[in-house]
């Protein structure tokens, strides 16, 4: 049998994997809601074609790749970050084009979970007799496409809490007065991380206390990474959590390109000549419930969800188990005691009973330290 889960790699499938997951990286703000995939095709340490999938409904990584390196595909090796897909969807099987280009051997990094793919396109390359390999830095593959995987495997979308905390841990003063705790750079990033996101979900009392417009704003562009897919960028959706519908009617919240989305309880009533796109939800316990929230964002194919709220709602998904990732800006002051926290209703009174919250990434933006922060999955 051809295919081999784990085999051992060389260091110039290390290298040219490393090359294609740079690549597929490129389409970070463009593909949503498909994954992230690079390709490169290559004889020996000599690449002869190479490519990202830059838009959803265009052509994927393999077959432009495939297109850059034209007859020297035949007998080469395809670097991959996932599984070429075996189905027809908005564009042709990707393991159809490597058969027919010619491509000796195949190294993918991982299997794809998609329920039309799931093994289907290894199988169908084994059978035109290529040499299949996969499991070379799957862990780097996950994590470019954690979204994409987490609404596949685990049917809603990856959840990204952003907060912007003081020395002391403080997000807000006791009067609500949040602008600024973090510097300028720091709200730059920000846009960057809200331009991979599919959605941007906030609360009713964020929109009412600070109302926030929720876009993405970059100076002098810069949303396609690179690629030149700038010009299909499309806008996050913007997510609001309000049972009674309180915010309808006012705030920046609805101004812009954007789409907003309003998610209510089922007995709340809409003002006369309401417009704006909203749906219903469950409520758990006198408030929304969270969870089924995400499942329905998910089925609007939403990968990554970034949170932009109030310790309150903050401090709920923690409660839940439904937060992957805190993207956490500290600035160098103190707000004091009386200021408002990170997360509220936690309700820990012993040490052991606090969620271990692990480190992934500290960087200094500007003045701020941002770390990257993973809760561990609470009991």
């Amino acid at each position: 049998m051809n295919v081999a889960p784990f085999p051992a790699f060389s260091a110039t499938d290390h290298a040219l994997m490393a090359r294609a997951l740079a690549l597929a990286e490129r389409g970070a703000y463009t593909t949503k809601p498909n994954p992230m995939v690079g390709c490169v095709i290559a004889h020996g340490e000599g690449v002869v074609g190479e490519a990202w999938h830059m838009r959803a409904g265009e052509p994927h990584a393999e077959v432009l790749a495939l297109r850059a390196a034209g007859e020297q595909s035949r007998g080469a090796t395809a670097y991959v970050t996932l599984e070429p897909c075996a189905h027809t969807g908005k564009t042709g099987p990707c393991a159809d084009a490597l058969i027919e280009a010619g491509i000796a051997r195949v190294v993918a990094a991982m299997r794809d979970p998609f329920p039309r793919v799931d093994g289907a396109g290894f199988e169908r390359l084994r059978n035109a007799g290529i040499a299949v390999e996969y499991g070379l830095m799957a862990a780097q593959a996950r994590r470019i496409n954690r979204g994409f995987l987490s609404r596949v495997e685990r049917g809603r979308p990856w959840v990204r809490v952003k907060l912007a905390t003081s020395l002391d841990g403080r997000t807000a003063l006791a009067n609500g007065d949040s602008k600024w705790i973090s510097g300028a750079a720091s709200r730059r990033d920000v846009m960057h991380w809200r331009a991979c996101a599919g959605a941007l979900l906030t609360g009713a009392g964020t929109v009412l206390a600070d109302d926030p417009q929720l876009t993405v704003r970059l100076d002098g562009g810069g949303l396609d990474g690179g690629g030149g897919a700038g010009a299909a960028f499309v806008p996050p959706l913007r997510v609001v959590l309000d049972p009674g519908l309180a915010t309808i009617a006012r705030g920046r919240i609805r101004e812009g390109g954007a789409p907003t989305l309003y998610f209510h309880a089922p007995d709340a009533k809409p003002p006369r000549g309401f417009d704006a796109a909203r749906e219903v939800a469950p409520m758990r316990d006198g408030l929304l419930d969270l969870e089924a929230v995400l499942r329905a964002l998910a089925a609007r194919e939403i990968n990554e969800v970034q949170v932009e709220a109030g310790a309150t709602l903050a401090g709920a998904l923690l409660r839940a188990d439904l937060v992957d990732e805190i993207l956490l800006y500290v600035a160098p002051f103190l707000v004091g005691a009386d200021a408002r926290p990170l997360f509220e209703g936690l309700r820990i009174d012993e040490m052991a009973q606090g969620p271990c919250i692990g480190a992934v990434e500290a960087r200094k933006i500007g003045e701020d330290l941002r770390l990257l922060l993973q809760p561990e999955r609470m009991a």
